[in-house]
């Protein structure tokens, strides 16, 4: 009922008075170029008519083909215009219902199914990101120049300069909530740090319930290249929790 009552007619409005300026410029210009068109060729056939009646035609053109032309503009100027007046017609079918959607607040489902209501940051782009976040500041504590390059898919997602040499530290960050249990990593990330070992940081940042967190930095933390077919490794999170130390 409010798409019918309410969005259906102000879209319409919206595009009726769009495509009724488009309409009104397109009909002046076609308007102005094929009565010139028409103008011309009229003209043009007026002169050879006389032209044929002082005994001296046209060698390339006459009077009859001529006129033909101007009658072809006319009848296209006709039909154009018409074209126009149609597409001006516009109007709306009622709206169909292709899909639904269902919000359910996460503290009605813990309700429901009797499990705690998690507050942790998820594996998401926004939780990727606040880890990122806490690297970076890391990074430049440490007196390193770090530019986030996660957009780009280098297989790693912070280069952190060291000032003094020029040298490049690659970081992959990964954000989970303290309780998870694994980490998933492209295949990419791990043929990065492979080809890497010297340079390549994987950083786990572990947040906790209370909004803080802990990060550990992992050197050389896989030991051989994924499957041939495989996209992407899961790995324990304790497992390279354990192998990690503080950032330096």
């Amino acid at each position: 009922r409010e798409a019918i009552a309410t969005v259906v007619p102000a879209h319409i409005r919206e595009v009726r008075e769009r495509r009724t300026e488009w309409l009104a410029k397109t009909r002046a210009a076609v308007q102005e170029r094929l009565t010139k068109e028409i103008a011309y060729w009229d003209h043009r056939a007026n002169a050879l008519k006389l032209q044929e009646q002082a005994g001296k035609p046209g060698a390339r053109l006459n009077s009859a083909e001529a006129r033909r032309r101007a009658d072809d503009l006319q009848e296209r100027l006709r039909e154009r215009i018409a074209q126009l007046d149609r597409e001006a017609q516009i109007s709306a079918t009622p709206p169909n219902v292709i899909g639904a959607l269902v919000v359910v607040p996460a503290g009605l489902l813990a309700a429901m199914t009797g499990k705690a209501a998690s507050s942790q940051p998820a594996d998401t782009q926004a939780s990727a990101a606040r880890a990122r976040a806490v690297v970076m500041a890391l990074e430049r504590e440490l007196g390193f120049e770090p530019t986030d390059r996660e957009f780009e898919k280098l297989g790693y997602d912070i280069e952190s300069r060291v000032p003094s040499t020029g040298k490049l530290r690659f970081i992959e960050v990964k954000g989970r909530a303290t309780d998870a249990d694994s980490i998933t990593v492209t295949r990419n990330e791990v043929l990065t740090a492979l080809n890497k070992p010297e340079d390549f940081i994987l950083a786990v940042v572990r947040f906790d319930d209370d909004g803080g967190h802990d990060v550990r930095y992992v050197r050389e933390p896989f030991r051989q290249e994924p499957d041939f077919g495989a996209v992407s490794v899961n790995y324990r999170v304790e497992d390279l929790w354990e192998r990690g130390t503080g950032p330096r």
